[in-house]
C-alpha cells in the first residue's frame, strides 16, 4: 500500500527537524559560555600555579577566540533557522492553509517584544565582555608585567588583532539597529 505524503506533511516534518537543529545549537551555544569561563579559569590558575609566568596569558586570547568564534556561529545559524521558519516555511504551510491564521506565530511575535532592543544591547555588552574583554585584559597585564621579550611581544600583538577582529564580528552579528536583517539573532534572550 502506497501512502502519499502531502507537501504540508512534509513542511511540518522539515519544521520538526530544523527546530530540533536549532535546539541543540541553543544547548551547544550556551554551553561555550561556561566552557570560555573554564578556559579563563585554567589559563589564570596555571599562570599563578607556575609563579606568575605571565607569558601564559598569552593563551587566553587565541583560546577565547576560538571559542568565540564558534558561539558567533552558532547564534547565527539558530537566528538562520528562526528566519527561514518566518520567511520560507510559514508562508509556505498558510498558503497550502484553508485558514487564514497565523502559522508559527510564536516565530515572529517574540520579536515585538518591548525590551527586546534593551536585552539585546545587554547581550551584546556581555558576549564582548566574555570573549573580547577578558583577552584583552589579559593583554594588558601581560604588557604591564610581564616579560618583554620580542617574540612573546610580537605574540601579544598578534593576539590583539585576533580578539579586536572578533569583537568587531560580535559587533556586526548583534543586530542593534531597529530593523530585521540577515544577521539578526532572533532567537536570543
Amino acid at each position: 500500500m502506497n501512502k502519499v505524503i502531502d507537501t504540508g506533511q512534509l513542511l511540518l516534518a522539515e519544521y520538526a527537524q530544523i527546530k530540533e537543529e536549532q535546539r541543540a545549537r541553543i544547548g551547544f551555544r550556551d554551553n561555550l559560555i561556561y566552557a570560555t569561563l573554564g578556559t579563563m579559569a585554567a589559563v589564570v590558575g596555571s599562570t599563578l600555579a607556575r609563579g606568575g609566568h605571565l607569558e601564559m596569558l598569552l593563551l587566553l586570547p587565541p583560546l577565547s577566540t576560538i571559542l568565540g568564534w564558534t558561539y558567533l556561529v552558532n547564534d547565527e545559524k539558530i537566528s538562520a533557522v528562526g528566519r527561514y521558519i518566518r520567511e520560507e516555511l510559514a508562508p509556505r504551510l498558510k498558503e497550502l492553509s484553508r485558514e487564514q491564521a497565523d502559522v508559527f506565530g510564536w516565530e515572529s511575535a517574540h520579536r515585538g517584544d518591548t525590551h527586546r532592543h534593551s536585552r539585546k544591547r545587554f547581550q551584546l555588552a556581555v558576549d564582548l565582555m566574555t570573549f573580547c574583554g577578558a583577552p584583552l585584559a589579559a593583554l594588558v597585564v601581560y604588557w604591564v608585567f610581564g616579560p618583554t621579550q620580542w617574540p612573546l611581544l610580537l605574540i601579544s600583538l598578534a593576539d590583539t588583532a585576533v580578539v579586536i577582529g572578533l569583537a568587531a564580528q560580535v559587533v556586526r552579528y548583534a543586530d542593534i539597529g531597529g530593523r530585521p536583517n540577515a544577521t539578526d539573532r532572533a532567537d536570543r534572550p
